[in-house]
């Protein structure tokens, strides 16, 4: 068998799997919180976490989605991957963050782990959508309308880098592919926004769902 797929398969394979472990779920384990399946959205995230959990154990449980998502383009990277494979592994790792092997296919929205592989393909990127989406959250005070408009941001910055010679053209995969999937996983979000039922970020742990 060739080399180049095996390794291929072994940097698929390792994404989806760090992109699957449910950090929200193993911080309420390890710590004592509340399973933050059981509030809220039901999502494993830290935005559910929050809710669950309070501010302190939410952090935790988005600097490891963040992380998660960084250690699966960086597996990739070890492995000697191309940046389309890099792409790869990251979008492979927002999958699974949103529909995890070890919940059934359940899971979080998927948006700290995409930040996690996008600072490994591109800081800067990252530096430039983050205000967007912080900006979309403070206004409307809908965390997911601040996820979808930073992450589509995000898309388009790493396609105007590309396009600027600024960045190698195999991630554009990601660019375009991270943020479809971060959509999907909020369809249920976008269809309240649309019909005004969406839950507004209150910071305070026990909001209502």
């Amino acid at each position: 068998m060739d080399p180049s797929l095996v390794r291929a398969g072994i940097a698929v394979a390792a994404a989806y799997l760090l992109g699957s472990l449910p950090m929200g779920v193993i911080v309420a384990a390890v710590t004592g919180g509340v399973d933050p399946r059981t509030v809220g959205s039901g999502r494993t995230g830290g935005n559910n976490a929050l809710r669950a959990m309070g501010p302190g154990r939410a952090a935790v449980v988005f600097a490891l989605d963040v992380a998660k998502g960084a250690a699966a383009v960086l597996v990739a990277r070890l492995l000697g991957a191309d940046p389309p494979l890099e792409a790869v592994a990251g979008t492979v790792a927002i999958f699974g963050a949103w529909r995890s092997v070890f919940l059934r296919f359940g899971g979080g929205r998927g948006v700290a782990t995409g930040i996690g592989g996008l600072l490994l393909i591109d800081p800067l990127a990252t530096l430039f959508a983050a205000p967007i989406a912080l900006g979309a959250i403070v206004v409307s005070r809908y965390v997911s309308l601040g996820s979808l408009l930073g992450s589509a941001a995000a898309g388009l910055i790493v396609v105007a880098f590309i396009a600027l010679g600024l960045l190698q053209p195999g991630y554009v995969g990601f660019a375009l592919a991270g943020p479809l999937v971060i959509w999907a996983a909020h369809a249920d979000n976008i269809d309240r926004i649309l019909h005004g039922r969406e839950r507004r970020f209150t910071g305070l742990r026990g909001s209502p769902p």
